[in-house]
């Protein structure tokens, strides 16, 4: 492996990965919005930006690649001008200002980043509609998995906290993959006992040899051929049904979200059905999905359809060092069962069955070692997972009460995950000071209206809602 060169650290497998995921029709943008009363100006911002963000030396590095892999090197032309941009909207009003801001954050979505600088920027629609102003942030997914994205945007916040002090060095030799063998390799010897019969010794071995990588081209073919066993095992996945979201993907993008949900209300239903608010959520989804497509005209009675979710693999408390540490598991949503109940507790047995699953390190061990192989090699390994699945879904705790910026309020706050290969569907679920809200991005050929999914989204809780207040409450003595 070619050194990193002064002053520069070597990118990690899964974040060079993410790096060479892009694709015309798939871009590895994680892009969200902050609505903001009363309105601030760029200035403002660029200044917060610059005491805050900037903290973070990745935000000051832009990547360098070279035949083994990439770098993050220190940009010496960098220019704050360049990541804190203004964006002018004409002022509108009510659903007017918002479909605009929609078709602007739709194109943001499809517009690359600028290789040659640090990969984010922030656009700041100063004046959306006479009250509001508009922060929307775009950060290659390469710099960090959505819950370090989170953290980091969060410390920009009044009161937000600063990265730990540590003082500038180069990444221990063996680092990385010291952390693969503590978090992948020991706990994975337990895990193979339940995956024997799919995968075998094969997956641990294949774990071993990526934290103890060679650098020569028999340990790299072998690396490959125990790719391609682990990848097997994926392949052995049955695919999803096809229904109008499935397709070869398209550049254009469209964006919706919804006004949130009350908090409280999913945590009743919860307890009322004895599942969990997760549960709950998804099971929303998966109705606002199969109802679409019935108002579409079709039939998903008896159709699943597969979501890669995120699953964190490591400690919440190091989300500020930045990078990916999370492994992708395939959940199954029913969207053919019409009846809100059912379809909840079919979601809660699939969401119990992945909690005791292997495939999150699964695929983040083939991730991973995808970031080795060459191009065409890597997007047929991601082109496994997207063939797997019609969406990409995450849900992301924000904080419980509403934060300030530079002295304002940020109102509501969204954010939209990348899809890859031909993926066409992500589906994200936030919860903020008190409210818990949906955002969907599509490709636009695929599904053209994702605000028919989104306001499907609350009249599912509803239903869920209406169903538990006529549970049977227990009985009451009198005094």
């Amino acid at each position: 492996m070619t050194a990193p060169t002064a002053g520069s650290e070597r990118m990690s497998r899964v974040d060079h990965a993410w790096l060479r995921m892009d694709s015309d029709a798939n871009l590895m943008l994680i892009t969200g919005i902050w609505l903001i009363a009363p309105r601030i100006t760029l200035a403002e911002v660029s200044q917060r930006v610059e005491h805050s963000l900037l903290a973070y030396p990745r935000f000051r590095q832009k990547v360098v690649e070279d035949a083994t892999g990439a770098s993050w090197v220190e940009d010496e032309a960098f220019d704050i001008g360049h990541h804190v941009t203004r964006e002018t909207l004409r002022p509108r009003s009510g659903e007017a200002a918002l479909a605009a801001l929609k078709r602007r954050v739709a194109e943001l979505a499809a517009q690359p980043l600028d290789p040659s600088r640090a990969l984010w920027q922030f656009h700041v629609i100063e004046n959306l509609d006479g009250e509001h102003s508009v922060l929307i942030c775009r950060i290659h997914h390469c710099i960090g998995d959505g819950i370090a994205l989170n953290s980091v945007v969060l410390s920009m916040a009044d009161g937000g906290q600063p990265p730990p002090q540590r003082k500038p060095r180069e990444a221990a030799p063996g680092e990385e993959h010291d952390w693969i063998l503590d978090h992948l390799v020991k706990p994975f010897t337990e895990l193979t006992v339940k995956a024997i019969g799919l995968t075998g010794q094969g997956m641990g071995k294949g774990l071993e040899m990526l934290s103890h990588p060679g650098g020569g081209t028999f340990d790299m073919a072998r690396t490959g051929l125990q790719v391609a066993s682990d990848v097997a095992a994926l392949a052995l996945m049955a695919d999803d049904s096809p229904t109008r979201l499935k397709g070869r993907a398209t550049p254009g993008k469209r964006v919706a979200w919804c006004e949130p949900l009350p908090l409280d209300d999913v945590k009743l239903a919860g307890r009322v059905f004895g599942v969990s608010i997760n549960d709950v959520l998804l099971s929303c989804v998966a109705g606002a999905i199969g109802d679409y497509l019935r108002g579409r005209g079709d039939d998903p009675t008896g159709s699943e359809i597969r979501a890669m979710v995120p699953v964190n693999l490591r400690p919440l408390d190091e989300a500020w060092k930045l990078g990916n540490r999370f492994g992708l598991a395939p959940l199954t949503l029913p969207v053919g069962i019409a009846h809100p109940v059912e379809r909840l507790y079919t979601v809660h047995k699939r969401m119990a069955e992945l909690k005791t699953s292997y495939q999150p390190l699964l695929a983040f061990a083939v991730l991973a070692v995808s970031g080795l192989m060459i191009k065409p090699v890597q997007d047929a390994i991601t082109g496994l997972f997207a063939r797997k699945a019609t969406a990409v879904m995450t849900n992301v705790p924000g904080p419980r009460e509403p934060i300030h910026f530079c002295g304002r309020t940020v109102r509501q706050m969204m954010f939209w995950v990348p899809q890859s290969g031909d993926i066409g569907m992500g589906v994200s679920i936030l919860s903020y000071a008190g409210g818990v809200q949906f955002g969907l991005v599509t490709d636009a050929k695929m599904c053209p209206d994702p605000e028919a999914i989104v306001e499907r989204f609350a009249p599912e809780f509803g239903k869920l809602m209406w169903l538990a207040l006529m549970a049977p409450w227990p009985a009451i003595e009198a005094d």
